[in-house]
């Protein structure tokens, strides 16, 4: 265990600690937490990243799940959000503490509410769905393959099918989406 004043040394911490498990502030002198977290995710292997912040705004959880983030909390988070993140992240899974999760889904509503659009979760087959609960919670498109006994290509194909019908571009909007429908916490 060990602790960085600022995110230069958290990564030198990193590089040399090689930890499984990191927890970033989002506002860290020198170098963001979301700076951090980006180069952390090219070590091998990967620790998985928690960040802390005061920022609730979906600008900042895309930024920090872009940057290889699995759980994201707001510094007002009890040890009953750190510790469930903890044990999530170290399981390879997303969490996002009940606040952030509120924050999404609102402003999941409002964007369609704005744009007169309704949520096509429905226009998906029962095997996109599968597919799109395991990508939510982290899984390779290997590991979907393995676990639903499927070809990579199949997988490949039902994920590029169901993003489209979600208008979904990226693996952060995935698990973002998930969480606003609730399909993982």
């Amino acid at each position: 265990m060990a602790e960085a004043g600022d995110g230069l040394e958290a990564i030198r911490l990193c590089e040399e600690l090689r930890p499984d498990l990191m927890v970033l502030d989002i506002s860290m002198p020198r170098l963001s937490g979301i700076e951090v977290a980006a180069r952390a995710q090219k070590m091998d292997p990967a620790p998985g990243v928690i960040i802390l912040s005061v920022h609730a705004d979906e600008s900042y959880i895309m930024r920090a799940l872009a940057a290889g983030a699995r759980a994201y909390l707001l510094k007002s988070a009890t040890d009953e959000d750190l510790i469930p993140a903890v044990q999530s992240v170290a399981a390879g899974k997303p969490f996002f503490s009940p606040a952030v999760s509120g924050v999404l889904v609102e402003d999941y509503v409002r964007r369609l509410r704005q744009r007169g659009l309704t949520d096509t979760y429905h226009l998906l087959t029962d095997r996109e769905k599968e597919v799109l609960q395991l990508l939510a919670e982290g899984r390779s498109n290997k590991d979907v393959a393995n676990l639903l006994d499927l070809g990579l290509s199949t997988v490949e194909t039902h994920r590029a099918n169901l993003m489209q019908k979600l208008n979904l571009h990226n693996t952060a909007e995935i698990v973002l989406y998930a969480v606003r429908k609730g399909l993982i916490v």
